[in-house]
């Protein structure tokens, strides 16, 4: 943070993507410590997802597309938060759209949020003498194969840059090393999250995301689509698992820098599509249909690090955690569909 600079109360966190899946449950995690500024332009996202923090006076939501530039200094709205002489104290950057189904047409939107509002977002950490954390992702590892299918941190990343989803893959890449060159060059507290799959309540549906389409077409007796075959494999990690993971890594010093979050139990996706149907009682089929561009066969995180540094370890079982999204699936059906 900024030297000399008060903190009234609380810190103030910016999280970008604050209302889409992961960041929507960041945001809820936060206030109990902070207060929190959510900015998103529900590209890939919806205000359902925080409906219920806005009653709170230590959230402030402000629907703006962070691949502009952002001047905290516009928003009247923050002057509670008294930013102008407090500043920001972390930033977290969520922001990027990861829709299988409708990839084609945020292509543009992911390349930017992997340069525009990553470079954004690191000038605003250089401002305010702010700690950084930006959210990646495993893909950053490249394709698993049956030699490669399990990744350290000190793994180089392989990805086809030319690609169809080269905007997201090479895009995280590129962001990351944004992330370490601000750190390198201006001496910010800066930090990657390399996630992998995640899964829980207020991911969205029919988007080609396949524990929530599972679960709804599970309670409307529709058939469960598998994108691959039977032998699809991948891991499987709790939301407020990942949630605790981010918050850990932010309370970290400036030597933890990089750090795997996901669960490290394979697990067959044929087998929790199965797991789906029994929970829900269903007379539902699985079925398998041809990849989507989107999808890639994913391998599992070493967690050593994860463990060692940030005393974190995934804690939600599989079956407690797809109840639990089953539970929520249930509960707002109509408003989901």
């Amino acid at each position: 943070m900024i030297t000399g600079t008060p903190i009234f109360e609380k810190k103030n966190v910016l999280i970008t993507g604050g209302a889409g899946f992961i960041g929507s449950h960041l945001s809820e995690r936060l206030l109990r410590e902070a207060k929190v500024i959510c900015l998103d332009d529900f590209s890939n996202s919806n205000i359902v997802n925080i409906q219920h923090l806005l009653q709170y006076p230590d959230f402030e939501f402000i629907k703006y597309d962070v691949n502009q530039p952002i001047d905290l200094d516009q928003f009247p709205e923050l002057d509670k938060f008294r930013v102008k002489f407090q500043g920001i104290q972390e930033i977290y950057h969520l922001a990027c759209p990861t829709s299988p189904k409708n990839f084609e047409n945020l292509k543009v939107h992911s390349l930017w949020a992997n340069s525009r509002a990553i470079l954004s977002t690191l000038d605003l950490a250089v401002k305010y003498k702010a700690k950084y954390l930006f959210a990646s992702s495993s893909v950053v590892y490249g394709e698993a194969t049956e030699e490669r299918n399990f990744f350290t941190e000190t793994d180089e990343g392989r990805v086809n840059h030319l690609s169809p989803r080269g905007c997201y893959d090479e895009g995280k890449r590129f962001a990351e090393t944004c992330v370490e060159t601000y750190r390198q060059v201006y001496k910010i507290d800066a930090k990657i999250a390399r996630v992998f799959t995640t899964y829980g309540p207020r991911m969205k549906i029919r988007d080609g995301l396949l524990i929530p389409d599972f679960i709804l077409n599970a309670l409307e007796g529709r058939d469960l689509v598998i994108y691959g075959d039977e032998k699809l494999e991948q891991s499987l990690c709790y939301v407020t698992d990942v949630i605790d993971g981010l918050a850990r890594l932010m309370t970290t010093g400036p030597e933890v820098s990089l750090v795997n979050l996901g669960s490290d139990e394979v697990l067959k996706m044929v087998d929790v599509a199965r797991m789906i149907v029994d929970l829900t009682r269903s007379s539902s089929r699985v079925v398998f249909e041809a990849p989507l561009v989107f999808l890639t066969r994913k391998g599992s995180p070493d967690l050593r690090r994860a463990r060692e540094q940030l005393g974190w370890l995934p804690l939600v079982r599989l079956a407690d955690g797809i109840q639990r999204t089953i539970d929520y699936t249930v509960a707002n059906k109509e408003a989901l569909t």
